[in-house]
């Protein structure tokens, strides 16, 4: 039952009204709608990043509603890999520094997150790519990199924000495989 309302001036704005969702681990989902009908929200809700004006979002019976802040930021490194449209790299990092950089964040140990940055880039076929930077690789290349980083903190759940939005219909089809063959 999350509800998710904007104030904007003596104006509600009602983004979800009594949402219900039940996702079990394996499931992929992809929510689609026009613009306005509340899908960021939705991301934002489930990824920790918004908490919603009304309900509870529960992981593994967790409420993560109810956490304080250092505890949200915490499950959210453990248990979440969020990709977002624009992929967000470190534009002067390259793909390995940039995957390498999110294993820091999550603890891996120094001696450690070089092979392991270097072992997801070749899951998800950057192999040849290591030491390119965000401008020297193509769209789909990037978001490849987006999703290797994501993948960093071995999450229990994947959240992708229109991972496809910018790419070609041929690159999109690559990605989207590329999410499967990782869900299975």
């Amino acid at each position: 039952k999350v509800y998710q309302i904007y104030q904007t001036g003596k104006t509600e704005v009602v983004a979800l009204k009594g949402l219900d969702l039940d996702l079990n681990r394996g499931e992929m989902l992809t929510i689609v709608g026009p613009s306005g009908a509340g899908k960021s929200s939705l991301f934002n809700i489930l990824g920790g990043i918004l908490r919603p004006s009304a309900g509870i979002v529960l992981y593994d019976g967790i409420d993560i509603t109810k956490l304080l802040e250092e505890e949200l930021v915490a499950f959210r490194r453990k248990q979440i890999g969020f990709i977002f449209q624009e992929g967000n790299l470190l534009p002067f990092q390259t793909a390995l520094e940039n995957v390498e950089n999110t294993l820091r964040f999550v603890g891996e140990p120094r001696s450690q997150r070089k092979n392991e940055a270097k072992e997801l880039l070749e899951k998800v076929g950057l192999g040849h790519r290591l030491h390119h930077t965000p401008s020297k690789l193509s769209g789909g290349e990037r978001q490849r990199v987006a999703i290797a980083r994501a993948l960093s903190a071995s999450p229990s759940i994947i959240l992708a924000d229109e991972p496809t939005g910018n790419l070609d219909q041929e690159t999109s089809t690559q990605v989207l495989d590329l999410f499967k063959d990782l869900n299975r």
